[in-house]
């Protein structure tokens, strides 16, 4: 088969770009090198959804924030995926730093950010009472938010594939030829699949994408945010979004709630070998804690159930890559997408189908399209009484597998079945949450496992923790 466009990735960017695509009468094929969609910085970020105050005015970022943030939220209601208009504040320390927040503010302005306030240390502390003695003047961003990244990427690319895109994972890019105005895609393991138009939309790894078709005008600058995240005990520290002054490094060290009710403080930014360079460090991490420290003195890091690291895409511009290829045709950059690329993403997905349109894409509304998508979590929304009614007739949602995060059976089996399925422990658990409590699956691993092996007709050997290798079981005993 030749699709109409390959997208390349299955990240965010690569799964909004697909859902986007698929309101077209178009076959659309999106291809991903690891085992699951959202296993590079889509599910290892801070989930932020940014208030637009921060891009310089008139780039690709400051344009796709700005027209990104109502758009992100209309569409997460759409695929119920967790999100919370909760607010930020930028908080400077001490007079030195109080010019930038004028600063950020009239930037905000610019980028067309309504709703914006400065506050006094004071009246930030009325807000939340856990803030430093240390701030002096703050930015509120009301219209900022909190979101799940991997949920969104899960909930976009299934939704792309309930209107007809296919997905193909484990399929790492080796090769990438055109010949009379088709694109042949190669994978290492040699299978190969054939499209009119491709769009790169693979982070980290885009600039070598983008090279393999003769556009070697960008490279990728990789950097790692390091994280650690706190039991839901520590969650209630603040409820908005804590920045301090950003640098021209990034937005520094934030303390931020997340959708979840946990606490999320990071990250750092330090540019690393590779665009797989996700180890966590000491130095990275202590780090995290005493900046985050700096804002809200009282987070007890005794209550850390998981630290994690993700590699933002970076190049030296600053900016977005959103453009025709140089020297190839029919083939889109969507590169790098560091910060504020999860807020963005739904413009980011218009903006580079109105560019495919431009170049030749012939766009034709399909009528079949669902923008929507059944509540993953409908079982935890319903009252007691709802839940007892539907568990008599779905026993399934009656047992708990996962006792941190009160997962049950029937959520499991769901996650492995729906678009995309999961086929993998880490694959269920950003389903689902099974495993991201206190004993980090601990207690449930076996039976997540045992439920896989059923759902797909194998032996327990063969479920893996995240693909390829990652075996967990080599025989029984």
């Amino acid at each position: 088969m030749i699709y109409d466009v390959i997208v390349a990735g299955a990240g965010v960017i690569g799964g909004m770009v697909a859902r986007e695509l698929t309101k077209y009468k178009l076959n659309v094929c999106i291809l991903e090198k690891e085992s699951d969609v959202a296993c590079g910085a889509s599910k290892a970020n801070s989930g932020i959804i940014h208030g637009g105050f921060d891009p310089e005015p008139e780039t690709l970022k400051a344009k796709m924030n700005t027209a990104g943030i109502s758009k992100l939220y209309e569409t997460a209601k759409m695929l119920h995926v967790p999100h919370k208009q909760n607010g930020s504040l930028v908080c400077a320390f001490g007079e030195e730093e109080e010019p930038a927040i004028h600063e950020l503010y009239e930037r905000g302005l610019e980028n067309g950010i309504q709703g914006m306030s400065i506050l006094t240390g004071d009246e930030a502390r009325a807000l939340e009472p856990e803030l430093s003695e240390a701030i002096t003047l703050v930015l509120n961003i009301p219209s900022a938010g909190i979101i799940c990244p991997y949920e969104l990427t899960i909930a976009a690319v299934g939704n792309a594939m309930d209107n007809g895109a296919t997905l193909k994972t484990n399929f790492e890019i080796a090769a990438i030829q055109r010949a009379n105005g088709i694109y042949t895609v190669t994978a290492k393991d040699g299978q190969s699949v054939q499209g009119r138009f491709v769009v790169n939309c693979a982070g980290a790894y885009s600039d070598k994408i983008s090279a393999m078709v003769g556009d070697d005008s960008f490279t990728i600058i990789p950097r790692a945010g390091e994280y650690l995240l706190l039991d839901k005990s520590e969650g209630v520290r603040v409820s908005r979004t804590i920045f301090q002054v950003p640098s021209k490094e990034g937005k520094g060290i934030l303390v931020s709630p997340t959708v979840d009710n946990n606490l999320l403080t990071g990250p750092t930014a330090l540019r690393v070998r590779t665009s797989g360079s996700t180890e966590t460090t000491d130095d990275g991490l202590a780090i995290v804690r005493n900046l985050s420290k700096k804002s809200v003195p009282g987070v007890d890091y005794r209550q850390v159930i998981t630290s994690f690291s993700g590699v933002r895409a970076s190049v030296a511009t600053g900016d977005f890559i959103i453009e025709p290829a140089k020297n190839a045709e029919n083939f889109v950059n969507v590169a790098a997408i560091d910060s504020p690329g999860l807020t963005s993403c739904v413009a980011i997905a218009e903006y580079a189908v109105e560019i495919l349109g431009s170049i030749g894409l012939e766009l034709l509304a399909n009528p079949a399209f669902d923008g929507t998508r059944p509540d993953p979590h409908f079982i935890k929304k319903m009252s007691d009484e709802e839940k007892s009614a539907y568990i008599a007739e779905h026993p399934a949602y009656g047992r708990i597998i996962c006792r941190c995060e009160m997962v049950s059976e029937g959520e499991i089996r769901d996650a492995i079945r729906r678009n995309p399925p999961a086929h993998d422990v880490d694959g269920v658990k950003r389903r689902t949450r099974s495993g991201m409590g206190r004993c980090q699956g601990g207690f449930c691993m076996p039976y997540v496992m045992k439920l896989i092996a059923e759902e797909n007709g194998v032996p327990m050997e063969q479920v893996t923790k995240k693909g390829k290798d990652s075996n967990l079981a080599t025989g029984r005993i």
